[in-house]
């Protein structure tokens, strides 16, 4: 018999599991407890609970917990690991050092379809979806390795979060569970490459999470050569979807935009992206990319980055720059977990 994941379920889904077993209400909230809030790996740690139901729980579900096959420490404290999941595959997962607290980045797809070209997360295409306990004990895992709390999430590993968005749900109403390790959703960012349907569907969800979008081009010619799903949701969709979100929800929105050297880096290109966002009150993160083998793309320099900053800023677009983490790393999404699977080809 195939044994179901018990960490994806909600409280709300655990509870009418452990109801369907005859067992009282009480149960479910024990259980959860023990799944995401002392964040247990085996079920005979679970010291409250009668050894009948642990013994059927142990005989139809199993507890998701990600081995680390690889772990990478930067000099600037990021920690990048390889997990290795249940059925042997792996993801991605990197835990970021700021001064207001620890940002975990976890990965939602084995993989992912999308297909952006200066993306090594998206070469070899989607294996699998995580399910909702998976994402979880990324976050549980890398917590137990560093010995501190994580206090911020970035939906932003290997993947498309939209792309599996029930389970993603199901994962944001876990860890922002009182009854578990209740991260806000006020700490949780989302990023999405603009999968227009989606976006409107998580809108109506009304969470106060924030909505990331991977720009990085501000029109269709330019946006299609970088990142494949543009053809089907072409920029001026995506940002009247952004805005029909920005109007539903009351958040403000960031753009990401990667920086690529003489494809999207020019001044002519700052004033376009100013005018295609402007009045929105959205902030742009612009990101020097990292090397990703097998791509044509490489960074724009800092002295450029900079020059393409101080543009959008003085025409009105509030704009940063993302500080690069784990440089001396395997720091591109996706390219530890490309490493390994090249090691272990015959």
């Amino acid at each position: 018999m195939q044994k179901t994941c018990i960490s994806s379920y909600t409280l709300e889904q655990l509870a009418e599991q452990l109801k369907a077993m005859g067992q009282p209400a009480f149960r479910a909230k024990q259980i959860f407890h023990w799944l995401h809030q002392k964040l247990v790996t085996e079920f005979s740690a679970m010291t409250d609970q009668p050894k009948a139901l642990l013994a059927k729980l142990e005989e139809e579900y199993y507890i998701a917990a990600p081995v680390i096959q690889r772990r990478q420490q930067s000099k600037d404290g990021t920690v990048k690991y390889l997990f290795r999941l249940a059925d042997g595959n792996c993801i991605e997962t990197v835990v970021m050092r700021y001064n207001y607290g620890n940002t975990v980045c976890v990965s939602t797809q084995v993989g992912c379809r999308m297909g952006c070209r200066f993306c090594a997360s998206t070469q070899a295409g989607r294996v699998r979806n995580l399910e909702a306990g998976e994402i979880a004990a990324e976050i549980y895992a890398a917590q137990k390795d560093i010995g501190e709390r994580i206090s911020h999430i970035v939906l932003m590993g290997i993947g498309e979060p939209l792309d599996n968005f029930d389970n993603v749900m199901d994962f944001l109403t876990i860890i922002s569970s009182p009854e578990g390790v209740n991260i806000g959703m006020r700490n949780i960012s989302l990023s999405t490459c603009g999968i227009v349907p989606q976006i409107d569907k998580l809108a109506e969800k009304k969470l106060q999470l924030t909505l990331s979008i991977s720009l990085h081009a501000p029109n269709n010619a330019m946006r299609s050569q970088m990142m494949p799903v543009n053809d089907a949701y072409p920029v001026e969709e995506l940002i009247a979807a952004c805005r029909r979100y920005q109007k539903v929800t009351g958040r403000r929105i960031s753009f990401e935009y990667s920086m690529v050297r003489g494809v999207n880096d020019s001044p002519a290109t700052a004033k376009e992206l100013a005018k295609l966002i402007r009045g929105m009150g959205a902030h742009v993160n612009l990101i020097p990319i990292n090397p990703v083998d097998g791509s044509p793309y490489s960074a724009t320099d800092a002295e450029n980055v900079k020059r393409f900053q101080n543009m959008l800023t003085d025409l009105g677009v509030n704009a940063t720059v993302r500080r690069r983490l784990g440089s001396d790393i395997s720091a591109a999404c996706g390219q530890l977990r490309r490493e390994a699977a090249k090691e272990e080809q015959p």
